[in-house]
């Protein structure tokens, strides 16, 4: 599909309120829901069965995020810095890599495997163990115990002072393992009081857990949001285990979807910062997910992050086995554009592994096995990690200045429109610079440039090109592919076979700005890039559309 006939698809969605299907929910101690109504009433599960004793209400700040909730739009979010909300949430979001944008480039995260179990079953999904060639969520190499999981957090955190955040993410539901999970949790907030704590959750099991999360002071949580209409989740979700049996179907889905929204509801209402996931599955919920993005910003959702599906079949998914496709590059941004002024928008998540350690992007984890941890001397330098990271928030400082700085210097260019608009790939090591041969990138950043932004949009995985010192010719055909919808690519150096390669597919290697902070660049080639424009010596031309990398190169993988 073209993407003009997307986007026209799109509006027109929008103009419809969506393609929902009215459905009747099931009554709950006598109280019938509404059958006009695609959505859970709220009120109406405040008198059930299943709902906490505590009354849910909503405050008027919607989480503190500057919004009022409903239709108007929340002023924080990703890209969002600390004129854009209150200071008390800048707080929270400022070092961490999954809420912040700008963060991911100087800031680490962890994962620890302490939550094998799950309550539901994923059409996408597929939790392996032992495995350390593949990158996606439900992948570990060890699952370990909430003894074994502190001593690991508190050895990469001396080892890794930059990393700030420490999540549970699977390789099942953290909240389908309480007691493995807040184990863990306890610990930590007692033997490292200066790391953050988040959960991730399917949501059933979350409104009777929202007590425990905040006992602990975990106040991140990403909740997996995939529909908020039951027929649409029928799709997705095959069963849920509830209430000690397993229910299917369009009942199941509509259970998780009143669970979910209650959930986030309570959350918002605690003060606890929720980001959304969702999983963009073409042809089955790709339109619907503007419904999705609507409606958990009403119950206050800090970010909305949306993924591509992973179906590739090797991975052994229902998906993947039946046949059903990613989105493609231009499908996925459409998305996410026709989500904009919604619920923030999180475009810089890597699907990261349930035991990924690092900054977003890279994986370190085998650096941190068992056995080595054993053989560390751990010594958890509070003091240490703190001066560190004033050091790391310098440079990120540093970051936001040169792209100000850049922006200022922008000048118009009467042959040129003012709103043109292109996609630059980045090789980046992190720091939030061009500090990565083209060779070495398992993975390119996106932005969009214009005269106006340097917006970071996604990012593509790519096979390694470099491997042994040689280049691998065979591998530039996908890498071009990756990045086939942009102008450009920004790298540290380039040799003369890509560099060629390249240049014959449309695409303009630059190496002029080595080391040079990201947006700086960006900038500085896209004006360079008008002026050309202008001055007749090239013209403009619209790129196609790119591939969406599924899975990531790993050293294990090239063994």
């Amino acid at each position: 599909m073209g993407l003009s006939l997307w986007r026209t698809g799109l509006a027109r969605l929008s103009q419809n309120s969506l393609h929902h299907r009215p459905f009747v929910a099931a009554p709950m101690n006598g109280v019938a829901m509404s059958s006009a109504t695609t959505f859970v009433n709220i009120a109406d599960l405040r008198k059930g069965r299943q709902v906490v004793s505590q009354m849910v209400d909503l405050p008027a700040t919607g989480g503190g995020c500057g919004t009022s909730g409903g239709e108007g739009k929340a002023s924080c979010g990703s890209s969002g810095g600390p004129d854009d909300m209150p200071a008390e949430i800048w707080d929270k979001v400022k070092n961490h890599p999954c809420y912040s944008e700008e963060a991911h480039h100087h800031f680490a995260r962890m994962h620890v495997a302490v939550a094998p179990a799950c309550n539901i079953q994923c059409n996408y999904c597929n939790r392996k163990y032992d495995c350390s060639n593949e990158s996606r969520p439900g992948v570990v190499s060890q699952k370990l115990t909430s003894e074994q999981a502190v001593k690991k957090v508190l050895a990469v955190a001396s080892e890794i002072p930059q990393m700030t955040v420490l999540g549970i993410a699977g390789p099942g539901d953290a909240l389908a393992n309480p007691k493995k999970t807040f184990d863990t949790m306890r610990a930590l907030s007692e033997k490292a009081p200066d790391i953050k704590l988040c959960l991730s959750t399917n949501g059933l099991a979350l409104p009777d857990m929202v007590d425990e999360i905040c006992k602990y002071n975990i106040d991140h949580v990403t909740i997996t949001i995939n529909m908020v209409d039951p027929e649409v989740g029928a799709k997705i979700y095959p069963w849920i285990f509830w209430d000690h049996k397993r229910v299917t179907g369009v009942e199941a889905s509509r259970i998780l979807h009143e669970r979910q929204m209650l959930g986030l509801e309570m959350l918002t209402a605690r003060g606890v910062l929720t980001k959304i996931n969702s999983v963009l599955i073409p042809g089955v919920n790709d339109e619907h997910l503007i419904e999705v993005n609507r409606e958990v910003k009403k119950r206050g959702a800090f970010l909305h992050n949306i993924m591509p599906l992973i179906s590739e079949a090797e991975h052994g998914t229902v998906f993947g086995l039946t046949g059903q496709r990613g989105p493609t590059a231009q499908e996925l941004k459409a998305v996410q554009d026709a989500c904009m002024g919604g619920a923030n928008l999180m475009r810089h998540c890597r699907q990261c592994r349930a035991d990924a350690v690092g900054l977003l992007g890279e994986d370190r984890s085998e650096e941190f096995t068992l056995d080595k941890i054993e053989a560390m001397d751990v010594v958890y330098d509070l003091d240490k990690r703190r001066a560190y990271q004033a050091k790391v928030e310098l440079e990120r400082q540093s970051q936001h200045q040169a792209k100000v700085d850049a922006l200022a210097a922008a000048f118009d260019l009467e042959q040129v429109a003012d709103d043109m608009t292109v996609l630059v790939a980045v090789a980046t090591e992190g720091h939030g610079k061009v500090n990565q041969h083209f060779g070495h990138a398992t993975e390119f950043q996106i932005y969009q440039v214009s005269q106006r932004e340097a917006m970071f949009v996604g990012h593509r995985r790519v096979d390694l090109y470099c491997q042994g010192g040689y280049g691998e010719d065979e591998q530039l055909p996908s890498i071009v592919n990756a990045i086939n919808d942009c102008h450009a690519v920004l790298v540290s150096k380039i040799g003369a076979c890509p560099r060629d390669e390249l240049t014959a597919a449309g695409i303009e290697p630059v190496d002029q700005y080595a080391h040079d902070y990201i947006e700086k660049a960006a900038l500085g080639w896209f004006a360079d890039y008008r002026a050309r424009v202008a001055s007749g010596a090239i013209t403009h031309q619209p790129r196609g559309d790119a591939s969406i990398r599924q899975g990531a190169y790993t050293g294990a993988a090239a063994a």
